[in-house]
């Protein structure tokens, strides 16, 4: 008889004990290295950082990887609940917490050969110019919604900056714009970067790990965003940044 009790008492308890309360934050994001990486034994500092952010807390993390545009809708339609990392002008309509998950500098990269520097909007005239679809360019949004004939655009995709490294090579453009640290690590990455240089830089943008507006989920995200919060004060506390940024070699 008591053998018959003690079992089934044995799995209630160990059903107790299990993490039942857990529940998931389902993220849209990108093949946007470093920042966010696919495969390897890096997954990318935003990624990194998204985690000890939520460590600890009833929440769980599933990242899962689409083209920028569709990592976008994704999240305004409410099928993820959160998006990693865009600009607040790439994705306006998603909510976004206080703290913010990095920095993006969008950078011009030209042939070594091509003697030219970005100065200010009036140095791009007659350049075709590579450009990827939602991307935001801050101080040259007004100048690419005027000037569409200068711009090739081009969804962005893991292949993006070696395509438009290979544009340039084929003089269907002068230029291309990206941010700098992917751009730099896939052009390593491919043995590319003696062919390639940066030539100048527009203004720096903050990126975010951005929410649904979905009504639906209106409740849940508010708590998310909450404990997102919370937690990032407290990791802003320890060294966490300066060693995942010297993780992969970035400042």
């Amino acid at each position: 008889m008591v053998k018959y009790i003690y079992i089934p008492f044995l799995l209630f308890s160990l059903y107790l004990s299990r993490p039942v309360w857990a529940e998931t934050i389902n993220i849209s994001a990108i093949d946007w290295c470093p920042q966010i990486c696919v495969g390897g034994d890096k997954p990318g500092y935003v990624v990194e950082l998204v985690r000890e952010v939520f460590k600890g807390t009833k929440y769980s993390l599933n990242i899962e990887h689409y083209p920028w545009s569709r990592a976008i809708k994704n999240v305004l339609q409410g099928k993820y609940d959160a998006l990693l990392s865009p600009a607040k002008a790439e994705a306006p309509n998603l909510i976004y917490p206080m703290h913010e998950v990095g920095k993006q500098r969008m950078c011009f990269f030209t042939k070594k050969t091509f003697d030219w520097r970005y100065s200010g909007p009036e140095s791009l005239a007659n350049l075709q110019i590579g450009i990827a679809v939602d991307t935001s360019i801050e101080e040259l949004n007004e100048y690419v919604k005027n000037n569409l004939a200068q711009f090739q655009f081009q969804p962005y995709h893991e292949r993006y900056v070696i395509q438009n490294a290979h544009k340039l090579d084929k003089k269907r453009t002068d230029t291309f714009l990206f941010t700098k640290n992917t751009t730099l690590y896939a052009l390593a990455m491919a043995g590319e970067s003696d062919k390639y240089r940066e030539a100048g830089c527009v203004s720096e943008a903050s990126i975010y790990m951005a929410f649904t507006p979905a009504k639906s989920k209106e409740k849940e995200i508010t708590e998310m965003i909450s404990i997102f919060d919370q937690r990032m004060l407290e990791v802003n506390k320890t060294p966490f940044f300066e060693k995942i940024m010297q993780k992969y070699g970035l400042e």
